[in-house]
């Protein structure tokens, strides 16, 4: 008994010391692996990398701009449904342990154990608390040293946040497939839809991807993807957290993916995006743009934008298919399925309506076609092959470019397209507009292209901006980064440096031959009036702009000097510099159009600065706003409690005057005229109060117009990316001009056709249209009301610039005297 009772004493002695040397080595294991864990207090200040979110004024998605394509969501904006979703996947007890599921660790080990050697994978047994830790402060190395690592910090990341905090840090930092970070992000991803939308079987799908996203994909793999999702599904019925027929439901649910596009989510806006993401870009840097979650509300205006994409691309077809058919984009052989082929060649995929197509067989009145196929999300080609026809009246615009049939109206479907053939093609239109089922018209690519910009002159916010043909097909916007000569639309500049400096739309300039002797070998310039090549002799300066006479502006130049001239161009914006040749005075520098519709908003706004935005506000990750356009002053908006009788609040601008008010009104006033009677007189359709001036480079290179309505700016160009002649009569009158009146007319159908603003000051006098003279009582025919500001007034008789005697005095000139020519700008007349 005694022995019986020292051997027990041994064993418990023997026992204690085991016990001690193992907590003394389990102590001392935890003190080795403690020493070198994180820091993870940084938990509190977490901020992921989180995407920049580009919308419209209307508040519809423009664009979003990430390296890891997340939205971060509070735990209390996630459903219950995707929250159990994921419990039941990854930690049914989440909720109930202390960081560490012990069973769980134990099958691991067992499992471990059993698989040494077989180069298997070991099984992970991490809780959700464990995968924030490995997640955000570890590395994905396998060993066991990294798991006690994990272990320690998720027990010690339990005892200092709450069960919901690491919940949220879980659902918004893992990783689920195709470039999606956090639950927010992968439901737009996978399913184009918000958290709340969310089915049982899709918040199931997203659950079960955390353990392998790749392996899961929903095309590629989509049997276990099913498999793996309805697993998901039955663990949420165990555990009672849907009921059992919601459960059968959600099993027999196809699993169907609506893919969401990394491109610009508004069509038409690709152009405008991209310059919202540069502008970002050089404000806050590449990790602000990518990682900062900044909410950027953009100034586009849908509406208008898709109605500019249209008037630009209808503009460019209409020139482009008048030079006539250059043939098809590429050819491919057509034997066996053409559709896996066709696939392979490089479509634009921002031309919609249009679509790719391959001639399958010809006839003398129609072509069969077969569309591009689409591909699916795992990148196969589609099974799907739909065709059409292409009648002769699909290919009657087709004329030969080049060759001996140029020029020649094709007779047959036949002669234009053949076998193989890779063309465009969109529905064919009857008479009335409707679409002609199963028909197609054959479409081409333009080689021309052009830009433009739309603009609230008050504000300088840009509703809308095209920058080409196609952004698929160049990302060269050539809005802001084209610089090209304004030709004639540079002249109101011109003008309104003169009616700034003395001068009155009725001052008198004589229309005739000049020659300029540029010096220092240059040899001598004779500037001549476009096509006509006719002179008026004595003009007013609101003829010589309506009619856009280079002789008059060039002698006004003379005049006034390029220097000042020079001074007000940099004032508007136009140039940062201009040289003092008088060349320059017709527009032969270069700008971009988004310089030149910022100027002419001055001319519509009564000469107030304007600085062109893309952007009205933005906002960082937690709400502030960083930045706002809009500086102007409101004084009493702040009314905190409410109205009690105080003055209603008011706007305080303090921008620049670039330009006398009255003299801005003139001057818009006299480009009234060129629409009215001048070189744009096809904007007459538009309905409402238009002005404007149309401009046409030399060799017909570029063809512009700038236009305005009270509210509403518009310019375009139009020329080729390599200048070249775009043909005879290729002016701003019939190219360009018609853009904007087709963007206008449904711009501006529900605006009323208020009459331009006239500034305090400005006195209207009925004067002779054709001398500028005051007219006579009761004469009304033949007359305008021109504006005058005060101290001015129509002349009785005129002195003409140009004109002088020997002695270099001006001379006063009849009216009658309409036919003068002057040899130079100081020569006597004759």
């Amino acid at each position: 008994m005694r022995f019986l009772l020292r051997f027990m004493g041994f064993l418990f002695a023997a026992g204690t010391i085991v016990f001690l040397v193992g907590v003394a080595v389990v102590a001392g294991a935890i003190w080795h692996f403690s020493k070198d864990l994180p820091d993870y207090s940084q938990l509190q200040d977490y901020e992921p990398p989180v995407m920049t979110r580009v919308h419209a004024a209307d508040g519809s998605l423009l664009g979003e701009y990430s390296k890891e394509r997340r939205l971060y969501l509070p735990i209390q904006a996630i459903p219950k449904q995707v929250i159990n979703a994921f419990l039941a996947a990854e930690d049914k007890n989440f909720y109930e342990h202390g960081g560490i599921d012990f069973t769980g660790m134990a099958r691991a080990v067992m499992l471990y154990a059993q698989n040494y050697g077989s180069n298997k994978r070991p099984q992970g047994a991490s809780t959700i608390t464990q995968q924030v830790a490995k997640n955000f402060l570890l590395t994905n190395e396998v060993s066991f040293n990294r798991k006690i690592k994990e272990a320690l910090l998720a027990m010690r990341i339990e005892r200092t946040y709450t069960k919901d905090k690491i919940l949220e840090l879980y659902l918004n930092e893992i990783y689920l497939g195709l470039g999606a970070y956090g639950i927010a992000a992968a439901s737009l991803v996978y399913f184009d839809k918000s958290v709340n939308e969310l089915t049982i079987a899709e918040a199931s799908y997203l659950a079960a991807l955390p353990k392998a996203p790749a392996a899961l994909h929903p095309v590629r793999n989509r049997d276990r993807a099913i498999e793996r999702r309805n697993y998901v599904i039955d663990r949420l019925q165990e555990n009672g957290w849907i009921k059992l027929a919601d459960a059968a439901a959600a099993r027999k649910e196809k699993l169907v993916v609506t893919s969401r596009s990394n491109a610009a989510h508004i069509f038409a806006g690709e152009y405008f995006a991209e310059e919202v993401r540069r502008d970002i870009l050089d404000r806050y840097g590449e990790k602000k743009l990518y990682e900062g979650g900044l909410s950027v509300r953009a100034t586009l205006d849908p509406k208008m934008q898709v109605m500019a994409r249209k008037a630009m691309v209808t503009g460019l077809v209409t020139y482009d298919e008048a030079q006539g058919w250059r043939g098809a984009q590429n050819t491919i052989p057509i034997a066996g399925d053409w559709g896996v082929k066709l696939a392979e060649v490089k479509s634009l995929s921002d031309i919609s309506p249009w679509r790719m197509a391959v001639v399958l067989e010809t006839s003398d009145q129609s072509a069969r076609i077969g569309f591009q196929p689409g591909r699916e999300l795992g990148g196969a080609v589609s099974k799907t092959r739909d065709t059409g026809l292409i009648s002769l009246d699909g290919v009657k615009w087709a004329r030969a470019a080049s060759g001996p049939a140029k020029g020649k109206t094709p007779t047959s479907v036949s002669q234009v397209l053949q076998p193989g053939d890779v063309i465009y093609a969109d529905p064919l239109l009857a008479k009335d507009g409707s679409i002609v089922e199963g028909q197609y018209r054959l479409r081409q690519v333009p080689e021309v292209s052009g830009a433009m910009v739309a603009m609230d002159p008050w504000t300088g916010r840009v509703v809308a901006m095209v920058g080409g043909f196609s952004f698929d097909q160049s990302q060269f916007n050539r809005a802001t980064q084209a610089y090209r000569q304004p030709g004639s639309s540079f002249k109101p500049f011109v003008y309104s440096t003169a009616m700034d400096n003395g001068y009155t739309p009725s001052t008198v300039v004589v229309d005739a031959p000049i020659e300029i002797d540029q010096g220092q070998g240059a040899g001598v310039w004779r500037p001549e009036n476009y096509a006509s090549g006719k002179y008026y002799g004595p003009t007013t300066l609101r003829n010589a702009l309506r009619l856009s006479l280079n002789t008059v502006t060039v002698r006004l130049a003379q005049d006034i000097g390029m220097p000042l001239i020079g001074e007000y161009a940099k004032r508007f914006g136009v140039y940062d510099e201009l040289p003092n040749y008088l060349s320059y005075a017709l527009g032969a520098g270069e700008t971009t159009v988004m310089r030149m519709v910022t100027a002419y908003s001055m001319f519509a706004n009564g000469g107030k600065r304007v600085k062109p935005t893309l952007i009205d506000r933005i906002q960082d990750r937690y709400g502030h706003t960083i930045f706002k356009h809009d500086q102007r002053e409101c004084r009493g908006c702040d009314a905190n409690d409410g109205w009690k009788g105080q003055p209603e609040p008011s706007l305080v601008d303090r921008r620049e005057q670039v330009l006398d008010a009255m003299t801005a009104y003139q001057i818009t006033s006299m480009m009234e005229g060129v629409v009215q009677a001048g070189t744009a007189t096809v904007l007459k359709e538009v309905g409402k109060p238009i002005a404007g001036k149309t401009g046409t480079t030399n060799d017909e290179k570029d063809a512009w117009f700038v236009g305005f309505s009270p509210d509403l700016v518009c310019g375009v160009y139009i020329g080729y990316d390599k200048p070249r002649n775009l043909g005879r009569n290729a002016t701003g009158g019939h190219l360009a001009a018609p853009i904007v009146r087709d963007f206008f007319k449904p711009a501006l159908a529900d605006k009323s056709a208020v009459p331009f603003r006239v500034p305090a000051g400005i006195k209207l006098i009925r004067v002779d249209a054709k001398s500028g003279m005051r007219a006579g009582p009761g004469q009304t025919a033949g007359t305008i009301l021109e504006a005058f500001k005060p101290g001015t007034a129509p002349p009785d008789n005129y002195s003409v610039i140009g004109v002088a005697d020997a002695d270099g005095r001006s001379l006063s000139v009849s009216p009658d005297a309409d036919r003068a020519i002057i040899r130079s700008g100081t020569g006597g007349l004759y």
